[in-house]
């Protein structure tokens, strides 16, 4: 099943998608400038294979809902990110609102 979800941040617009699979969930909430994802999200390989892309991305770990996603501490995050303030320890959704 997939689910989506418009989410409104601070007057802004994003996507909360949910994906269930077999055995585990996928989490993202997205808008047209980055993404932040559940700990399926792989950043080292977005960091080295697909660095010329400029994906600006953040992960969390252990979350298994949109709303715990929001609030969770990112684990890691892209250079990209980084170049926008977003840092490892920063929560989902203060990530979100500098992809603005």
């Amino acid at each position: 099943m997939i689910d989506v979800t418009p989410l409104e941040i601070a007057g802004k617009t994003f996507l909360g998608i949910t994906v269930k699979l077999p055995k585990t969930t996928l989490i993202v909430i997205t808008n047209d400038s980055g993404y932040i994802m559940c700990g399926a999200l792989d950043v080292g390989l977005l960091n080295r294979k697909l660095r010329d892309r400029k994906i600006i991305a953040g992960r969390a770990v252990g979350v298994r809902t949109i709303d715990e996603l929001l609030n969770a501490p990112l684990e890691s995050v892209t250079h990209e990110a980084e170049k926008r303030g977003i840092h490892a320890g920063m929560s989902g959704r203060d990530a979100l609102l500098r992809m603005i």
